[in-house]
């Protein structure tokens, strides 16, 4: 099935459940960005289940291409569409894939496909960590930290969630203290995230990084870090 054939399929598996005055509650929550035909996740990711197993996803070049082909349609669904896609083939991809997705990311960009296209991320680079632990694929994730687009930058910053004894703690810590200068919102959520869930693996290396940078992170990411610690020194 050809990129733009998966395109019409998932357009036609949404179309009936397409909800104009869902689609106006949708668009207020994401503060009027983009437009929506109103379909709620749960009955998305139902509808569309049937395409994609018809979809035999031959390689990354075929799958990335399925991916920028819904990223291109006007409505929110079709890029969450595109995010679902790309989490179900993620063995599809290998770590010189990851410029593609990280290209994808400076498209339409909020946090609602940001941090899905993250765990893709994620999901790649450990698999990669696993089984060639001395092979540096992490780097990749060095030169998206000093990406001009904060988005990429949050991908970086958060690209470990869940890695528990797999987590760079090097890394962890060294792009918590790069980015907490900045003073988006997004950016210092995501690290206070990332660190947060790495406390539920190694509490005490957390609280200890957070106690010696108390005077470079902002309230915020303090706040978002410790919330399952104890108040930090």
């Amino acid at each position: 099935m050809t990129p733009h054939a998966f395109a019409r399929e998932i357009k036609a598996a949404l179309a009936p459940h397409a909800d104009a005055e869902r689609a106006l509650a949708m668009r207020a929550y994401m503060r009027h960005q983009f437009d929506f035909i109103g379909v709620p996740t749960p009955l998305r990711r139902q509808a569309v289940t049937p395409v994609f197993k018809q979809l035999p996803v031959q390689n990354a070049e075929h799958l990335l291409a399925c991916a920028n082909r819904l990223w291109t349609m006007p409505a929110r669904e079709y890029q969450y569409v595109a995010t679902d896609l790309l989490a179900r083939n993620w063995k599809t991809l290998a770590v010189t894939d990851l410029a593609h997705l990280q290209t994808i990311a400076q498209h339409a960009s909020w946090w609602d496909t940001i941090d899905p296209l993250a765990a893709v991320v994620g999901d790649v680079l450990k698999a990669a960590r696993v089984q060639t632990p001395q092979a540096h694929a992490q780097a990749a994730m060095d030169s998206a930290l000093l990406h001009e687009s904060m988005w990429v930058r949050r991908i970086a910053m958060i690209h470990q969630l869940g890695w528990r004894a797999h987590t760079d703690e090097d890394r962890l810590f060294g792009y918590a203290r790069s980015l907490a200068a900045e003073s988006d919102f997004f950016i210092r959520k995501a690290i206070g995230w990332a660190l947060r869930d790495y406390a539920r693996h190694a509490p005490e290396a957390v609280s200890d990084f957070l106690s010696a940078s108390r005077d470079i992170i902002s309230p915020l990411t303090l706040r978002e870090a410790s919330k399952h610690l104890p108040p930090i020194r």
